[in-house]
């Protein structure tokens, strides 16, 4: 009998104890995009719906170990990253990568919370941009963590492709710049393919919704899913977007806890639910 493999994703993340974001909506996302889910659990977050009341940071050390021992039993064909709080963990994320040879990792660099929770400690912001992001092939900021990697602010989606540029660090790293945070009814989000100098937009409808908790961690997930199955970076890009609108637009309607719901990760398969 021929042998299979799966297409894995190894996640560097902090858990959410709501479900909504963090590494829960990351397994719930790879999984829902076919592939394999690994973890490194690199803070434990105690919140909710309605925010974040309290951050736990796990000993560098373990965070170290983790990424060791998943990569050199299992491997892995993508990363996704994102809360890592400290620039201490930092640092040790980028030593423990820097063991194996990982083209596909997909950074988001989570610096506040739906609920506007600041996740990311000041000092680390500048070694994020320094250590970690030259190194990562996508990045997938949102409007406020651009504006803090930029030191500008963003007024208009007029302005995104710019600016997504700018973030490419020169063209070493493509960028995922999202519109959600705008004003506009018509959101068009921005990538940067760095590697082709190319620039997408993808457009699509705000909807009127409250469950809009773990969007960044979801989208994020998916594009590392589709490198991790081998598809291109505009390919991976394209049903990133479309895999996050359709669990918005199939999640815009339920009610879950008392302030910013989740997406609906499974919609594919939960269709009567």
């Amino acid at each position: 009998m021929q042998e299979k493999n799966y297409d894995k994703v190894l996640i560097i993340a902090g858990s959410d104890s709501g479900g909504g974001a963090g590494i829960q909506a990351d397994i719930k996302t790879i999984s829902a995009c076919e592939c394999y889910a690994t973890n490194a659990i690199t803070a434990i977050t105690i919140q909710n719906t309605l925010g974040v009341t309290g951050i736990h940071a796990i000993p560098d050390n373990v965070i170290y170990e983790e990424i060791k021992v998943v990569l050199e039993d299992i491997g892995t064909n993508a990363v996704k990253i994102g809360m890592l709080h400290s620039s201490n963990t930092i640092k040790m994320v980028d030593k423990a990568l820097d063991l194996f040879n990982i083209k596909n990792i997909v950074l988001d660099p989570v610096m506040v919370a739906t609920s506007g929770d600041v996740l990311l400690q000041e000092e680390a912001i500048s070694t994020l941009k320094t250590v970690l992001i030259p190194k990562v092939r996508v990045i997938t900021p949102n409007i406020p963590e651009a504006e803090i990697l930029l030191g500008k602010k963003i007024d208009s989606q007029e302005q995104l492709p710019e600016f997504a540029k700018e973030l490419s660090l020169g063209g070493k790293v493509s960028v995922f710049l999202k519109a959600g945070h705008l004003s506009d009814d018509e959101l068009i989000d921005v990538f940067y393919n760095a590697e082709t100098d190319e620039t997408l937009e993808f457009k699509s409808q705000r909807l009127d919704t409250n469950n809009t908790h773990g969007t960044g961690c979801t989208l994020s997930s998916a594009f590392a899913s589709f490198l991790a199955k081998g598809k291109s970076l505009n390919e991976a890009a394209k049903l990133a977007k479309q895999y996050i609108n359709d669990a918005i637009v199939s999640g815009k309607d339920y009610k879950l806890g008392e302030g910013h719901g989740p997406v609906k990760h499974f919609y594919n398969l939960w269709k009567n639910s």
